[in-house]
């Protein structure tokens, strides 16, 4: 299916988005109400994120001219290499094509440049209707050698949310941290825990996720089955990848928060089944969205409320059947969301629709926890994204906020006690922090940054064949 948000430079005509009919937009939606305590949050929301920008003395890279068949998302030309061929191989995880991936943030060192060398990866996966996908990526072989015991490992990175357009992509962050124009904003804030995870020595491989980068369809945003997939075989592709110093033999860890705390998540409990060939030394899940039902009420109403539409129209791409009943409960409104957003990065979603409530894209006022409930089709789909129905067969460290609203804590350390019942060795950590504000994705991004150290040493004393000890003893006592 062609994706219905993309456009080709310079004189084709945008395709109707699935559900609306509407073809996409190029202005952001203009206020129906005068400003009030929702939009001076935006404000404040949009001066803290220009002063991040600023601290990171990063400037922003212009788009390069559109030629005739390229793919232009909100008035970023995505490269070429991200429009995947008609055909693709057989093999899961096999590669589809690759090439230099220039580092924006990169020094000269004595050994080679630093952090590393990267490539940009394209490869096939399997998605959740088991057809075949290809998946973007990239690839970086550190310049450091690798600090601890055993062979250089490889440490596979599920980012966090990123958004549903292709110039979101993970793989794109890494070549332009930002990218900013009169249409979009996104910042490759993944780049800091690759870097830190590459000072190691360890080899890193980043997914881009289905739909992510690659234009032939929208991205299936928290999906588990094609985030875990992807995850996956973004391992089976850096062992393939000629000129990296990782293979079969190197131990495997996987690390990611938030989305991707639920694509690491979902990885480690396929991967007996899927994935034999991968034998995982450990998993880093941060916030995990394990349970969709009560993380679509945490981020209703709150600074990343345009994170429904991007669920919405990621169902919808794996499962067709489900427009209809998006075009019969949304109003106008509703669908000219859903089209809009099915553009945007993170950054363009907080200054458009933060602290919207999805009660105004209904035709009857109903919330989308309360559609979801009263439908069982759309009930279906979302239990069926629920993360704690398998086994991982190697250690996870499972780290939660406990003020986090966005992703609720109490879901999340659900899916510590699901797994303990299993026998799952699990080593919980549960962030102890101060209420740093409701609904404004502050108590779910603080423990992202306070807690990646040690992340970073747990997943590395796994890759050095360190024993982990499990704490579920420890369950009922823990916050």
């Amino acid at each position: 299916m062609e994706r219905p948000h993309s456009t080709r430079a310079p004189h084709s005509t945008p395709q109707p988005h699935p559900v609306s009919g509407r073809r996409p937009r190029a202005e952001r939606p203009s206020p129906s109400t005068p400003p009030g305590p929702a939009a001076r949050n935006r404000g404040r929301l949009l001066a803290t994120a220009l002063a991040v920008l600023a601290c990171l003395g990063v400037q922003a890279l212009p788009a390069a001219a559109a030629g005739a068949d390229d793919v232009v998302s909100r008035g970023v030309t995505i490269p070429a290499f991200y429009t995947p061929p008609a055909n693709l191989p057989a093999a899961n995880g096999a590669l589809i094509r690759s090439e230099p991936l220039p580092l924006a943030l990169s020094l000269p060192g004595v050994d080679g440049p630093l952090p590393g060398t990267a490539t940009r990866l394209m490869y096939k996966s399997t998605d959740s209707n088991g057809k075949p996908v290809a998946v973007t990526g990239a690839y970086i072989e550190p310049t450091a050698d690798w600090k601890g015991d055993g062979p250089r490992p490889l440490v596979a990175v599920a980012p966090g949310t990123m958004g549903q357009g292709d110039q979101c992509a993970a793989s794109i962050g890494l070549q332009h941290p930002i990218t900013l124009n009169d249409e979009t904003v996104s910042v490759g804030y993944e780049d800091l825990a690759i870097y830190r995870l590459l000072a190691t020595g360890a080899a890193v491989v980043v997914t881009d996720y289905v739909g992510l980068g690659a234009t032939d369809r929208l991205h299936t945003y928290v999906n588990r089955l094609d985030s875990g997939h992807a995850l996956l075989d973004a391992v089976r592709a850096a062992r393939a990848l000629t000129g990296a110093s990782v293979t079969s033999a190197s131990p495997v860890g996987l690390f990611g928060y938030s989305q991707g705390g639920g694509a690491s998540a979902s990885a480690a409990e396929l991967q007996p089944s899927y994935a034999p060939d991968i034998t995982l030394a450990g998993t880093y899940a941060g916030a995990p969205p394990a349970d969709l039902t009560d993380v679509i009420k945490g981020i209703d109403g709150s600074s990343l409320a345009g994170a429904l539409g991007w669920s919405l129209n990621g169902f919808m791409q794996a499962d067709p059947a489900l427009r209809a009943i998006a075009d019969e409960h949304l109003n106008a409104a509703g669908k000219a969301a859903l089209n809009d957003l099915s553009t945007t990065c993170v950054g363009d979603a907080i200054l458009g629709y933060a602290f919207k409530k999805s009660t105004f894209w209904t035709k009857d006022g109903e919330s989308v926890s309360e559609l979801v409930a009263n439908t069982p089709a759309l009930q279906a789909t979302v239990d069926n994204q629920r993360i704690g129905n398998l086994k991982p067969t190697s250690p996870v460290r499972l780290v939660t906020g406990v003020q986090d609203d966005i992703v609720p804590h109490a879901q999340a350390r659900r899916l510590a006690v699901d797994w303990c019942r299993k026998g799952v060795d699990i080593t919980y950590d549960a962030v102890i922090l101060p209420n740093l504000g409701d609904k404004l994705a502050t108590n779910h991004m603080a423990p992202f940054i306070t807690d990646q150290g040690d992340a970073i040493d747990w997943i590395t004393d796994r890759l050095s064949g360190k024993p982990a000890f499990s704490n579920c003893w420890t369950m009922p006592l823990q916050p």
